[in-house]
């Protein structure tokens, strides 16, 4: 049995507030769930982050609140992490006075998705995800499986699927690929199963699709080794998900941006047949000359 465990990064909408759409799929056979979960939760302690999710999106936010605390670096954790909210406090009831509440809304939202990481410093939650990204590089039995669209060279008139339905097309059709070629190199079936991070707004969707691709296949494949429908589950419970989290952020911002040192290390893990990667697609034009498209 082989897990995939899948994640999206970007907004699907056109235009939405991203340039692209990526969903990304880490796959991790079962005997080796355990190993990777405890490695990636070693990590975690090393940096004080027991317990807590890793949401790359986040953690790499800037935290203004530390560039105003005096000498924060030299600061032990304890004390940066009491300083920062003492800060927020005062900025929470500011905004409250001046009642905006939209503001406050925002404010207070980003304050508990970033709580967990006030501790470390920019540098530090930087070392932290690069640290991760390296874990899942040396990984030689996991593989990445991804489909990022430019929506730019997206065209919603021509297409069959809207952006999240051909990524999710896309993602099962690579996955099921590969269960086919290990089950005829180990000539024992390898069947694979699909864990997807919680999202009411998709779980339904996703769930009618993989009953079609059950019945139907997809455009490309017929599935016959992935079982079931997707299972959704809380990516702050579940370490491989926030894997897949890390994956796609990558991705994303590597197409977007050009940052290519979480990207060089996942993309290692990247499904290839003979040294040619098929896991990992990019919907551009045929211009594009970025590594995934060069390598496709």
């Amino acid at each position: 049995m082989i897990f995939c465990y899948i994640d999206e990064s970007g907004t699907p909408e056109i235009p939405g507030n991203t340039s692209h759409f990526v969903l990304a799929g880490i796959s991790i056979p079962v005997e080796k769930w355990k190993i990777c979960d405890i490695e990636v939760n070693k990590i975690k302690s090393n940096f004080g982050l027991e317990g807590c999710e890793i949401h790359t999106g986040w953690i790499l936010r800037s935290y203004v609140e530390q560039n105003k605390i005096a000498n924060f670096q030299s600061l032990d954790a304890q004390t940066r992490r009491r300083e920062v909210e003492k800060l927020r406090i005062q900025e929470l009831l500011k905004l409250q006075k001046g009642q905006n509440s939209k503001s406050y809304q925002q404010t207070k939202k980003n304050y508990r998705k970033t709580l967990p990481y006030v501790h470390l410093t920019f540098e530090e939650r930087k070392k932290f995800l690069e640290e991760i990204a390296s874990l899942v590089s040396n990984w030689s039995f996991a593989r990445l499986f991804a489909y990022c669209v430019d929506k730019i060279h997206f065209d919603p008139n021509r297409a069959r699927n809207t952006i999240d339905e051909e990524a999710f097309e896309q993602l099962v059709s690579r996955f099921e690929a590969y269960l086919q070629i290990n089950s005829k190199k180990s000539k024992s079936a390898k069947y694979g199963l699909m864990i997807h991070d919680n999202n009411e707004t998709i779980s339904k969707k996703h769930t009618e699709m993989m009953k079609s691709f059950h019945k139907k296949g997809t455009f490309w494949k017929k599935i016959e080794n992935i079982i079931e429908t997707p299972l959704f589950v809380n990516s702050e419970l579940t370490s491989l998900i926030q894997i897949a989290d890390l994956c796609g952020y990558a991705l994303r911002r590597y197409f977007e941006n050009k940052e290519d040192l979480l990207f060089n290390l996942i993309f290692k893990r990247a499904d290839k047949k003979d040294g040619v990667n098929v896991g990992v697609r990019h919907f551009s034009d045929k211009s594009c000359k970025c590594v995934v498209c060069q390598s496709h």
